[in-house]
C-alpha cells in the first residue's frame, strides 16, 4: 500500500500491486485493473519509486496475501 495525495489534497493509501498504468496530463492519472483511477498531485516518478519501496519491503519481510 502506498500513500497518495489527491489534487484536493486529501490523503488516501492505494494497493499499488493494483496499478496498470500511469499518466501524466500534466497530473498523475492513475490507472487500475478493473479501469477505474486516481488522479494524484505526486509525480509518476514518485509513484514508481513509492511502489518499488513499499515491494521491497513486502519481498523482503517475505509478507505475500494468502490466496
Amino acid at each position: 500500500m502506498i500513500r497518495l495525495t489527491k489534487l484536493n489534497g486529501e490523503k488516501f493509501v492505494l494497493n499499488c500491486e493494483q496499478i496498470v498504468a500511469i499518466e501524466s496530463i500534466p497530473e498523475s492519472k492513475i490507472i487500475l485493473h478493473n479501469l477505474s483511477f486516481y488522479i494524484v498531485r505526486e509525480t509518476p516518478d514518485e509513484i514508481i519509486q513509492k511502489a518499488v519501496e513499499y515491494l521491497m519491503l513486502t519481498h523482503s519481510l517475505n509478507i505475500h496475501p494468502k490466496v
